[in-house]
């Protein structure tokens, strides 16, 4: 997401403005095989996915009223679609800071003073909408998570590929053991002086380790979009290692987990009718980190949302075959990518997609969460929304509504030196 847009249209607008009907594809003017630095018109459609997942957690049918593709569908976009925004997060992250190679000197502070006040837009937008909307708002997250990475900018992609990797490995079980260690005492006695906990249910505890999307095991997500930022996705071979690899980590980590802890590895919290805290709009999503009393053989399954090392893996390696086939996509069927423009337009504004359904939802009255909704009609009404939405103002505007306002916010850093 630049929120991401990158979610947003706002920093991948800014670096790399959307083509117009008479621009050159976003490879050209490149040696075949060689660097591409065009706007990836295959990102933002991921990026489009990404919100029609959120919709369809936030707004779909509850899991046990689907059945045959619907139940697969519903399946994937549980947990997997915030994991996709999470990962082109990471993504956007590096179209602001360099995206192939890091900015440095006074280009490389000011871009850290463009993260830095994103990410404290963010946490204040993702409280005030938290206040209202419960522990599902991720923006607040976001905000933690673009403050966590701003030390690794200027990592190469090699470096970046290991942090994730470590992360992944050891994060789970750190929170494991965390959690575990925290009573319930303690957790009032910080929550009782935290303000953003003052405010709504989600301060810095539930930011850091105990909410929906913690930032001790999210951040993993965040530091493999880094570093799939560093390479030219529009480049053949790229694609096929990047391919390999997704295919060769989701199976791998959900292979083993079913391996390890038997035909319920994978079991969704949404087949438990979990809902979430939230006043208007309850999700089925489970804690992002390992339950704090639950068992240590919870840790080998890889459930959406369950925050193990397995759940992690396999859904990096989603996120990435998500990534690469939107980009071949886009890349190689020019016809396809002209008829997806009013989609792709989704992934340029991003936030303003994300929040908006929120407040539609409830300006319309939409039932939401895993206990009241059985039908498909409301999230895919909202999805043609978004889409003819996202489609009209793009003919007019270059950000959207929300990217704009994010844009014009980071205009002080300008004066970094």
């Amino acid at each position: 997401m630049t929120w991401i847009q990158s979610p947003q249209g706002t920093p991948a607008a800014h670096q790399n403005p959307p083509p117009r009907p008479s621009d050159p594809p976003p490879s050209a003017g490149t040696a075949p095989g060689g660097p591409s630095f065009g706007r990836l018109v295959g990102v933002d459609l991921a990026r489009a996915l990404a919100v029609f997942g959120m919709y369809i957690v936030h707004i779909g049918p509850a899991l046990s009223a689907t059945s045959g593709v619907g139940t697969w569908v519903r399946y994937l976009a549980d947990g997997h679609s915030s994991v996709l925004f999470a990962t082109l997060a990471g993504f956007s992250l590096m179209l602001i800071a360099g995206r192939r190679e890091p900015k440095t000197g006074l280009a490389g502070r000011q871009a850290k003073a463009r993260i830095a006040i994103r990410a404290l837009v963010l946490l204040a937008l993702g409280t005030v909408l938290a206040m209202e909307y419960g522990g599902v708002i991720i923006l607040g997250f976001y905000g933690v998570y673009f403050l966590l990475a701003l030390p690794l900018l200027q990592l190469p992609v090699r470096t970046l590929a290991i942090v994730a990797a470590g992360l992944a490995l050891v994060t789970p079980q750190l929170a494991f053991v965390l959690n575990s260690l925290l009573s319930e005492s303690v957790r009032q006695g910080i929550d009782a002086y935290d303000p953003l906990k003052a405010l709504s249910e989600v301060g810095v505890l539930d930011l850091l380790l105990t909410g929906f999307y913690p930032a001790i095991t999210w951040t993993s997500f965040v530091v493999a979009g880094m570093a799939l930022a560093r390479l030219d996705l529009s480049a053949v071979p790229v694609q096929r290692r990047l391919a390999a690899l997704g295919a060769g980590l989701a199976a791998g980590a959900y292979g083993l987990s079913l391996l390890l802890a038997g035909k319920d590895a994978l079991r969704s919290s949404a087949e438990d009718g979990k809902t979430s805290a939230g006043s208007g709009a309850a999700s089925s999503f489970g804690s992002g980190s390992p339950e704090p009393h639950g068992a240590a053989s919870d840790l080998l399954s890889a459930g959406p949302h369950t925050g193990t090392t397995f759940d992690i893996v396999g859904s990096v390696g989603v996120a990435i075959l998500v990534i690469v086939g939107a980009t071949v996509l886009m890349d190689r069927l020019p016809r396809l990518r002209r008829l997806a423009k009013p989609v792709t337009a989704v992934g340029t504004m991003s936030l303003t997609a994300y929040v908006g359904h929120f407040l539609v939802q409830s300006l319309l009255g939409v039932s939401a969460g895993e206990s009241s909704q059985q039908s498909w009609v409301p999230v895919l009404c909202f999805i043609l929304g978004a889409i003819v939405f996202a489609a009209l103002w793009s003919r007019f505007f270059r950000r959207g509504p929300l990217e704009a306002l994010l844009h014009a916010a980071t205009k002080p850093a300008t004066y970094v030196r």
